[in-house]
């Protein structure tokens, strides 16, 4: 291994690469968000979350075998964190938005909920494509 890991690596690289994506993406449907808040937005196409894990999911097939005890743990941690982004947060979400709408048409004197949103499926296939490429890239310069 060289002086940073592959694994951290592919995993940093995907993040920035998939909130840079997400940035550009906001910024040309003419969303004016400042760069903090889009880094750590919930949501949006693709999905960071699917980017870092299959990026390392990748680092981890390719650099020690899929036969390994690792590649399975990854793969466990990688089909969990998908899952969740479109089922239970994207769900989650939807439920927030709903709620939100209540308070406004109740008039209810409460403080209004965030609603975050999850990934649709096809914001996740994004990131994991994304995440894919990028693992082979930070594999094969890492070799």
């Amino acid at each position: 291994m060289g002086i940073v890991s592959p694994y951290i690596l592919a995993i940093g690289v995907a993040w920035i690469v998939a909130h840079i994506i997400k940035y550009s993406i906001a910024v040309a449907k003419g969303k004016r968000l400042d760069l903090t808040h889009q880094l750590f937005i919930s949501g949006g196409m693709p999905s960071s979350h699917a980017a870092t894990t299959v990026a390392v999911w990748m680092v981890v097939a390719l650099k020690d075998g899929i036969e390994s005890g690792l590649f399975g743990l990854v793969t466990l941690v990688t089909l969990i964190v998908c899952y969740d982004a479109v089922k239970v947060r994207r769900s989650v979400g939807e439920q927030g938005d709903a709620i939100r709408e209540l308070i406004v048409r109740t008039a209810e004197k409460v403080n209004m909920p965030r609603a975050a949103k999850g990934h649709t499926p096809l914001e996740v296939v994004s990131g994991a494509v994304l995440g894919a490429l990028i693992g082979l890239v930070v594999f094969i310069a890492t070799k």
